[in-house]
C-alpha cells in the first residue's frame, strides 16, 4: 500500500454537486466533513458515480405513469447508493456529520439493516 494511499486527510463531501472536495463550498451547498484516504475518497467517488447514474434513470421512470415506484429496480438501486453513500460518510465523518445522518434515520432502515454488503460499514 502506498503511504500516500494511507494517510488520512480532511475533505468536504457535496452531495448536491456529488462530489468530494478538499475544501468546503459553504457559500453554495453544506458539506460532511470526512476524514479519508485516497482509496476510501474512490471508493466514495465511486457511489457518487453510481449513485447519479440511477438518479437519472429514476428520472426517467418517473415520466411513466403506469409504472409503479416499489416495482421498479431503479429505485432500489438509487436506495441502494444513496445507502452506501451515507453509510461511508458516517464511518468516516467527523462528529457533526454522523449526528446529522442519526438524527436523519436512513442508516436504521429495516432494508438497510438486512444487507449484508453495508456490515463492512458498521464498525
Amino acid at each position: 500500500m502506498d503511504v500516500m494511499d494511507s494517510e488520512k486527510r480532511t475533505y468536504y463531501v457535496d452531495l448536491v454537486g456529488g462530489d468530494v472536495l478538499l475544501e468546503s463550498i459553504k457559500e453554495e451547498n453544506p458539506s460532511f466533513v470526512i476524514e479519508a484516504n485516497d482509496s476510501e475518497v474512490n471508493e466514495l467517488k465511486s457511489y457518487l458515480e453510481k449513485n447519479h447514474t440511477a438518479d437519472m434513470k429514476t428520472y426517467v421512470r418517473s415520466h411513466i405513469p403506469y409504472e409503479e415506484y416499489h416495482k421498479d429496480s431503479q429505485n432500489g438501486k438509487y436506495d441502494r447508493t444513496i445507502q452506501n453513500i451515507y453509510a461511508m460518510i458516517y464511518k468516516l465523518g467527523n462528529e457533526q456529520s454522523r449526528r446529522f445522518i442519526e438524527e436523519m434515520g436512513i442508516l436504521e432502515d429495516d432494508n438497510y439493516q438486512e444487507r449484508k454488503d453495508m456490515q463492512r460499514f458498521k464498525q
